[in-house]
């Protein structure tokens, strides 16, 4: 849905972007690379359709994704 704008499971175009909130402490599906909860946060990006509720998670930079590799690979 990320990429293509549509949702794999009903074809909807009605696709929302549910960002992370830096400012909440347990906003979103977070990834905690560190003991340290703030300081090894790596946000998870939901990306919901509005027409039959499929929703997808997207980490959205590639600097975070070596992180993750780093800590769980």
């Amino acid at each position: 849905m990320k990429n293509s704008g549509r949702c794999p499971k009903c074809g909807s175009i009605d696709i929302v972007r549910v960002p992370d909130n830096p400012c909440r402490y347990t906003s979103g599906n977070n990834i905690y690379t560190t003991s340290i909860t703030l300081i090894g946060k790596i946000p998870v990006i939901r990306y919901v359709c509005c027409r039959c509720g499929y929703v997808e998670n997207w980490v959205e930079k590639a600097g975070e994704l070596d992180t993750i590799k780093k800590s769980f690979g």
